[in-house]
């Protein structure tokens, strides 16, 4: 099971590109959200995403945060109000 995050969008096209784009998938064997998913890809695949690194204070924290996780020295939350009201 894939831990990516996904969103699912609604596009409004006219028909004759909704004919156009179905019969371009078609040929290529795919259903028409794998195509224009492709399409989407191939055109964002050489931006460069933004990368921030982070101040020295925040990723002390950040690491100390992990070694207590791995440590067992966290708590899992299920419900956040209860974990408000129990403190």
């Amino acid at each position: 099971m894939s831990s990516v995050q996904t969103t699912q969008i609604k596009v409004t096209l006219s028909n004759e590109l909704y004919l156009h784009l179905k019969s371009k998938a078609e040929k290529l064997g795919l259903n028409l959200a794998s195509y224009i998913r492709h399409l989407v890809i191939n055109d964002v695949k050489d931006i460069e995403i933004p990368v921030f690194k982070m101040s020295e204070k925040r990723e002390k924290i950040a690491l100390k945060a992990l070694e207590d996780y791995k440590a067992g020295k966290t708590t899992s939350v299920e419900n956040f109000d209860d974990y408000l009201e129990n403190i």
